[in-house]
């Protein structure tokens, strides 16, 4: 299977331009934006929006989906002017040429998710009616905390709302305590791609493949094209230091968030 690979490129750099050339220099032609020059995608202006596009479509790269924080506020938080703020993400979207948008399903009381069932998908709904014509597909995120976090409310989103596709993340739910094969067997005909980031038991991130989240059984089984890369691994500032005193190699953890990048990239292609 040839895939194609997006990343979150602000893992490796916070600026753009340095988002440019990791993403270059790692052969990676499409982008999940998520946070630009020190401004979350959601918080930039119409402006910034069409000076991204202009930059990236002289470098040959696309964006793939908006890295959005919607629905990552609480269940009981005040809504309507996060709607408003979804509503702006739609522009931004268009502007961007992004044809989706990553969401989330609102971070409800730990043991009380049936209890906010209603809840959440009255705000999943007005997210659906907003989106309607404009072409932009919604991606839901399983996520630590939120409703959709275990596989089975995910895909009860997924059967309520049919409009809302699945971004598939192994990682999440190994620390959710999710096994990830079974997580598979009910999502997979409504997930529109994976992020690709891999755990350990205890919750710890690694590159793919070194974790448990049965990374190389997703992607024989992944009928999609696109894999995000989103390295989340651990960047210790006085690594150097250490490496000098201790003569020692830590596991996963990396001098800058270049170096990690560069070695989530690279522990991907290896397992493809």
């Amino acid at each position: 299977m040839a895939f194609k690979l997006a990343a979150f490129a602000d893992e490796a750099d916070g600026k753009l331009t340095g988002q440019i050339k990791a993403m270059k220099e790692n052969g990676i032609g499409l982008l999940e934006i998520r946070g630009v020059d020190g401004e979350n995608i959601a918080d930039i202006s119409e402006n910034k929006a069409k000076e991204i596009r202009k930059r990236l479509d002289d470098e040959g790269i696309r964006v793939w989906s908006l890295g959005s924080p919607y629905g990552k506020i609480g269940i009981n938080d005040a809504f309507e002017p996060h709607l408003e703020s979804f509503k702006k993400g739609l522009e931004l979207s268009a502007l961007l040429g992004a044809e989706r948008i990553r969401l989330f399903s609102f971070y409800v009381p730990s043991g009380e998710e049936e209890k906010y069932r209603n809840a959440v998908t009255d705000r999943l709904g007005a997210f659906v009616s907003a989106a309607a014509g404009t072409g932009i597909i919604l991606c839901h995120e399983n996520e630590k905390g939120i409703y959709g976090s275990m596989a089975k409310r995910c895909e009860d989103i997924h059967k309520t709302f049919p409009e809302i596709k699945a971004v598939f993340d192994p990682a999440n739910y190994v620390q959710c305590g999710q096994d990830t094969k079974e997580a598979w067997d009910l999502i997979a005909p409504y997930v529109e791609y994976m992020h690709v980031k891999d755990a350990l038991a205890d919750g710890s991130v690694t590159p793919a493949g070194k974790g448990i989240g049965n990374l190389p059984y997703l992607l024989k089984n992944y009928k999609g094209s696109v894999l995000t890369i989103e390295p989340h691994l651990s960047v210790f500032d006085g690594f150097e230091k250490l490496e000098a005193a201790e003569k020692t190699t830590m596991s996963y953890i990396y001098p800058t968030s270049r170096i990690a990048f560069d070695a989530a990239v690279s522990a991907l292609k290896e397992l493809i």
